[in-house]
């Protein structure tokens, strides 16, 4: 495995500062900041020119987490969450704690609990959720790879992860759920 120490300290040291970083999730190449911090979060909007009303996905390390940034989530979430066998962003009702510029205006938010070795050291390292949205201009196609990223992405973050650049696997972007109140899935995109 190719070591990504060096990229975790750098991501860390940017997001504690308030910056942005592009980075490899489990699904797509991805632009990422603290979810915590509205300028951060603005940044990340100015970046993709992306309008202020679509809001984005907040990566978590562990299930459990969600009982911290979600009211009154589904009884069976975690066990629920843990079962799934490829990433899944699930939307949930009265998210807890975030900026104004990552809930949706109907109080919802979308949590994707991450299963990559990479991002998972990362969250656990900076300690805290993590804005994730695809590394692309609002309205461009999603770069599948890395070398598909346009420079005016990754010209303007402030560290770009070497982990897995030459990397040319595609994968699907996550599939996204909605939890409804039985426990059953309402699929939103597949």
């Amino acid at each position: 495995m190719v070591d990504f120490e060096n990229d975790i300290k750098n991501c860390v040291q940017v997001l504690q500062n308030g910056g942005t970083i592009l980075y490899p999730t489990d699904t797509v190449w991805g632009l990422g900041c603290d979810a915590m911090n509205t300028a951060a979060v603005e940044k990340i909007f100015a970046i993709k020119h992306r309008p202020k009303q679509k809001s984005m996905i907040v990566l978590l390390a562990d299930a459990r987490d969600i009982l911290q940034y979600i009211a009154a989530p589904h009884p069976d979430i975690i066990a629920i969450v843990e079962t799934f066998e490829r990433p899944t962003t699930v939307i949930y009702e009265n998210a807890l704690g975030f900026p104004d510029n990552v809930v949706n205006k109907d109080g919802s938010l979308a949590i994707r609990v991450t299963t990559d070795p990479f991002c998972k050291a990362l969250i656990k390292r900076f300690r805290g959720p993590i804005i994730s949205t695809s590394a692309n201009i609002s309205g461009a196609a999603t770069p599948a790879t890395f070398k598909m990223i346009d420079d005016a992405i990754s010209s303007n973050v402030d560290y770009v992860v070497k982990y897995r650049r030459d990397d040319d696997s595609i994968v699907a972007p996550s599939r996204l759920v909605r939890i409804n109140e039985d426990g059953g899935m309402e699929v939103l995109r597949g």
